[in-house]
């Protein structure tokens, strides 16, 4: 028996099809019923790939008992997050006010009448376990709370919902270089090494370190101690290369490590992830940090994309699960059964010399460090020699079914049932979420960009475009553009993360175009497309405070995001891209615009700058923004520098016996006569 969700779009909703709970969609239809019934919505927000997500969907959400119960007494509404980051945000806001952190499943139960919580929690188990209780006994207190207790629902919706509109209403401030600072070195603190927790990519914040290191060094007015912002990022980037959270057999990074050593990984491995890491790992390169392990990681990664994640429209798939099945006849998969490896299939694949020289490269033993089983971490960030890389080529080739010259591309399974009945040549893969996202995509675009000027791989500046082509053909119907995109179909209406990350994607295409001579001529059109875009933008989603509102939605409270999550604040992206857009432009609307848009959410980077890297990152646009008039010869040279708050503008014309003029803001210096020159000017902007 199959409810609402059979015919949805999404996978994770999907997932829930056959679920004995009464599952609604986010619908006026269901909100209505809510409201007309008078019946709590417990309202059920994660993601296709979500590990817990899937463990609750077999567990509770499979419960007859509690099914029974819950759609006797409440309008069960399961959203995908990745579908409406919009709703996500508002009631992720809501249970960290409730019960001090967020996660996914989030599950939070709301008033019919207005669509205010009450109460919240993550994963619930079916029985009490994990120090949580029941989720019968969480559904039947709820209930009677509601049916008996309409003061204390009452009271806690008035503080919810006062927080929310709080939040949401952010008082205009002051802006300087001190904030700034002090912001470089709120977020450094948060990438130092701790010796208990997770441990997260945590790009944003990685990439505001290394970028803000020039301003902080020397700093000698700050009463906080310095921190060695180049030496955090680079730290980093080879925590992120050498540990388990990176697949060194084929590519990818998964989504985060459970343990501070970065050993072992939560499995999933998601587009957006991907897309900030290989980014930032360039601009690691670009620093001046070139441990081949990096080089590898970034080559691996796209590879990986180019073989699993790549549709044959030229766009990027969403994730892959955590979990797959072991055997095509197990009731449930397990977590990263595709990834890892028990001690004796290495010494089955590989030979005496082999064995010893991987065991020499990477953490394998007998015990494992995964059930049992060996997640691989290197123990080094130096190159790997041939007899290395031929036995990750025959762990790959019992992973897959070929070797990897051999698979071009790995065709997904697109859902559990066909993961299961497919006749794979190698282990059965974890299911792919084969829907198309614009921000995920422009992420990727992003960082294959940069990866292309600063690795020299115009492949890489291709991929991109391909990506980026199918986004503007498809996505933009009419005066419409859509953050979704189902075999062919667009789905819901693009959301300011969706504008703010492809307008970056657009410039950063540009950007690098100005690197390959094949491309160069394109770099004007993709300019023009930005512009086109930010217009469309301002008008959809801009707010007169200043910034850029989420989504057109109708919601409880209309937000502008300012902090960085899963993806870095689409207010921090866009504000940066403005700046990019004035220098390229000249036109000083974009200037203003930026302004208006820092100082509203000024107070937060006062108040909470660890929560605002990307707000942080366009602060130092906005202070040092710094364009560079050059022409075509000087690209190679260029190009090599770490151009942190720079554009480059090609220029026909020059004055004579010159290479260039660097621009801060309005005001240009005097022309450079020669690249040394130029080189310092640019150093002196930025700083």
């Amino acid at each position: 028996m199959t409810n609402r969700l059979t015919h949805s779009s999404s996978l994770y909703l999907r997932k829930h099809a056959e679920n004995p709970v009464d599952w609604w969609p986010w619908c006026d239809e269901a909100l209505a019923t809510a409201a007309r019934e008078n019946k709590p919505i417990f309202l059920s927000i994660g993601y296709s790939s979500c590990h817990w997500c899937t463990v609750m969907e077999g567990e509770a959400f499979s419960d007859a008992a509690i099914a029974a119960y819950l759609n006797a007494n409440f309008l069960p509404i399961k959203v995908d997050r990745e579908e409406r980051p919009d709703i996500d945000s508002i009631y992720m806001q809501a249970l960290q006010m409730i019960a001090g952190q967020g996660g996914w499943p989030l599950n939070i139960f709301l008033t019919p009448d207005d669509q205010v919580p009450f109460y919240g929690g993550t994963y619930f188990p079916v029985e009490p376990r994990y120090g949580r209780p029941g989720f019968l006994q969480v559904l039947q207190a709820l209930r009677n709370l509601y049916d008996t207790d309409t003061e204390k629902v009452a009271s806690v919706k008035s503080q919810i919902l006062g927080g929310l509109r709080q939040s949401a209403q952010l008082a205009a401030g002051e802006l300087d270089d001190a904030v700034l600072r002090r912001g470089i070195h709120a977020c450094g603190r948060s990438l130092m090494p701790f010796d208990v927790g997770n441990r997260f990519p945590m790009i944003p914040y990685a990439q505001l370190v290394l970028q803000g290191d020039r301003l902080i060094s020397s700093a000698t007015n700050s009463d906080e101690p310095l921190i060695d912002g180049t030496h955090l990022a680079r730290q980093r980037a080879l925590n992120l290369v050498t540990g388990g959270i990176f697949d060194h057999v084929a590519g990818g990074f998964h989504r985060y490590t459970v343990d501070p050593t970065w050993t072992v990984p939560h499995f999933e491995k998601m587009l957006y992830d991907n897309g900030l890491i290989v980014g930032f790992l360039a601009e690691v390169w670009q620093s001046g940090e070139k441990a081949e392990a990096i080089a590898r990681a970034v080559d691996a990664t796209v590879s990986w994309l180019k073989r699993e994640m790549k549709s044959p429209q030229g766009f990027f798939y969403a994730a892959q699960d955590a979990d797959n099945f072991a055997q095509a006849d197990a009731a449930e998969p397990e977590e990263g059964d595709f990834y890892v490896w028990s001690m004796s299939e290495i010494e089955a694949l590989l030979n005496q010399a082999e064995l010893a020289e991987l065991m020499k490269a990477f953490t394998v033993s007998e015990s494992g460090n995964f059930e049992g089983r060996n997640v691989l971490q290197r123990q080094g960030s130096g190159p790997l020699n041939e007899t290395v890389e031929t036995a990750l080529q025959k762990l790959f080739k019992h992973r897959y079914g070929t070797l990897p010259a051999e698979t071009i591309i790995f065709a997904p399974a697109v859902d559990a049932q066909a993961a299961k009945e497919n006749n794979w040549p190698g282990r059965i893969p974890p299911v792919t979420d084969t829907k198309m996202i614009v921000a995920w995509n422009a992420l990727m675009i992003s960082g294959l960009a940069k990866a292309a000027k600063v690795f020299d791989r115009a492949d890489y500046l291709a991929l991109a475009i391909e990506a980026a082509e199918f986004i503007q053909q498809r996505q933009q119907v009419g005066d419409a553009f859509y953050r979704l995109n189902y075999d062919g179909q667009v789905a819901v209406l693009a959301q300011s993360e969706d504008y703010a990350l492809f307008i970056q994607a657009l410039l950063d295409i540009q950007q690098s175009c100005l690197k390959f001579d094949d491309y160069r001529e394109q770099e004007a059109n993709w300019l023009a497309s930005a512009i086109a875009l930010q217009a469309q933008f301002d008008r959809t989603l801009g707010s007169e405070q200043g910034g850029y509102f989420n989504a057109s939605s109708d919601l409880i409270v209309q937000e502008r995001a300012y902090q960085d999550s899963a993806v870095p604040s689409a207010n921090g992206i866009a504000i940066a891209n403005l700046i990019r857009l004035f220098l390229l432009t000249e036109n000083l609307d974009y200037l203003s615009h930026a302004e208006a848009a820092l100082k509203s959410f000024s107070t937060m980077l006062q108040k909470a700058p660890r929560a605002c890297p990307s707000l942080l990152n366009a602060l130092d646009w906005f202070i040092h923004p710094t364009l560079i008039r050059t022409t075509a010869e000087q690209m190679p040279q260029l190009q090599a520098w770490p151009l942190q708050t720079a554009v480059i503008k090609l220029e026909p014309t020059l004055p004579e016996g010159t290479v260039g003029m660097v621009c801060e803001g309005l005001l240009c210096r005097k022309p450079a006569a020669d690249i040394a020159m130029m080189k310092a000017q640019v150093e002196q902007s930025q700083r």
